[in-house]
């Protein structure tokens, strides 16, 4: 999504941590990469059971060329949602209409 001042990413991640995250911009090109394993063990005297689970992704994004203001980049995960707000510099901003005065 984009308006006037910022882009924001949205990207719904159920289960994750914030420590699972990875977001890196190379010039342009954001990328938003997670990985989780889990492994849980029983110990029972006749058996010993293991279960592993393993979750994975990795998105990117193409934002416009010397727009971002990569200085100021906001990530936020909370209630299963990664949220990222990417400011703009000053002068991609898009300016209101000049007004200008009839003499």
């Amino acid at each position: 999504m984009e308006n006037p001042e910022n882009f924001m990413v949205e990207v719904a991640a159920p289960g994750m941590e914030k420590q699972d995250f990875q977001i890196s911009l190379d010039g342009n090109l954001l990328t938003i990469s997670s990985s989780k394993k889990d492994q849980k063990e029983e110990n029972n005297s006749n058996y010993t059971r293991r279960e592993f689970s393993y979750q994975s992704f990795s998105r990117s994004f193409e934002l416009p060329k010397d727009v971002v203001d990569d200085e100021h980049i906001e990530a936020k995960y909370e209630s299963g949602v990664l949220k990222l707000n990417i400011p703009k510099k000053e002068e991609a901003k898009k300016q209101p209409p000049k007004l200008i005065e009839v003499q």
